[in-house]
């Protein structure tokens, strides 16, 4: 019976060492896409920033002017919000936290901080981001910025 005990123990440690493991690496992973995303924006490349959400009509984006539903819908908003490099500014990413949920599901908290030229001023918020492991790959399904 204690053989028995201790076998289920360590399975469960060994287990629960290998998920946090895991949840590491996907966190390292989602990390790498804002950074990356980071990077596209101040590159003056809305597309290049779009590639980490998922292409998809189902795709959610809520910011102060409502519901955006799908991929296009959102890179036309993105366009028209900021037409170029000066409306885009410099981005830069405060991750607040990386909550992996599932397997194949993640929730992101962070800070978002645009600073442009000062006739276009400063601007910034917080996000909430959904990410889902789709075919293999992380991507946001969901996004609250304000």
């Amino acid at each position: 019976m204690k053989a028995l005990l201790f076998t289920i123990s360590f399975v469960g440690i060994a287990t629960s060492h290998l998920f946090a493991q895991t949840y590491t690496a996907e966190k390292l992973s989602i990390s790498q896409i804002l950074i990356k995303q980071q990077t596209e924006w101040n590159k003056g490349y809305i597309e290049g920033f779009m590639a980490s959400y998922w292409k998809s009509d189902s795709l959610e984006f809520v910011g102060k002017k409502g519901l955006t539903k799908g991929w296009k819908n959102t890179l036309n908003m993105y366009k028209k919000s900021y037409p170029n490099s000066a409306a885009m500014g410099m981005l830069n990413f405060e991750i607040i936290k990386i909550d992996v949920l599932t397997n194949n599901a993640a929730y992101v908290v962070g800070r978002w901080q645009l600073t442009r030229d000062k006739d276009k001023g400063n601007l910034g918020g917080y996000f909430t981001l959904l990410f889902k492991k789709i075919d293999g790959e992380w991507v946001i399904v969901s996004d609250h910025s304000s």
